[in-house]
């Protein structure tokens, strides 16, 4: 169980995270809080970023950001521009896609360049060998970027609903080690 006194926030990527998504179960669950946003078909990075800003204003809490997919590029692109970074205890960051591939759909196009910066905070970037929107290369080198240490767990897809985890204990126990 992560710590008590830090909240945990869901940042889903690109069209949310469905009912089998392990987010969604987590949220169910174990009451994570879902940041949502305005538009899940065209995002448009800046207002995800001011939205992500202003979940975390709402309270005093630190927060636990646990991101999905383009959640991962949402936390690299608001932390390198936010002046309330210390508000996040961690940064779980699961399946970060490459978003410069030539193959992305137009909705991600301008998401790009990816935000390489180190992350002010500490951060898990959970990758897999065989997630069609990153290669496993990309995604550590994104990751070393980001200063995150980098977990992969093999063969599981986009690690989304269609990858079968079920509550994925294992990606709640990378959270937990988040707040050590």
């Amino acid at each position: 169980m992560p710590n008590p006194t830090c909240r945990v926030l869901l940042l889903p990527g690109w069209l949310d995270s469905g009912p089998d998504h392990w987010q969604s179960r987590w949220e169910a669950l174990h009451g994570d809080t879902r940041v949502t946003q305005d538009d899940w078909l065209w995002p448009r990075r800046g207002d995800w970023m001011a939205r992500l800003e202003e979940v975390l204003l709402e309270r005093d809490t630190p927060a636990l950001l646990v991101a999905h997919s383009l959640g991962c590029q949402l936390v690299a692109a608001w932390a390198a521009q936010s002046r309330h970074t210390d508000r996040v205890a961690g940064a779980l960051l699961v399946a970060p896609p490459d978003i410069e591939r030539d193959d992305m759909p137009p909705q991600l196009v301008p998401w790009r360049p990816i935000v390489r910066a180190r992350l002010p905070f500490a951060a898990i970037a959970v990758t897999s060998s065989d997630d069609p929107y990153c290669a496993s290369e990309r995604s550590a080198a994104m990751a070393r970027d980001w200063g995150a240490q980098v977990v992969s767990i093999g063969a599981a897809g986009h690690i989304n609903g269609e990858s079968g985890l079920g509550d994925w204990a294992e990606g709640r126990a990378l959270l937990q080690a988040l707040t050590r």
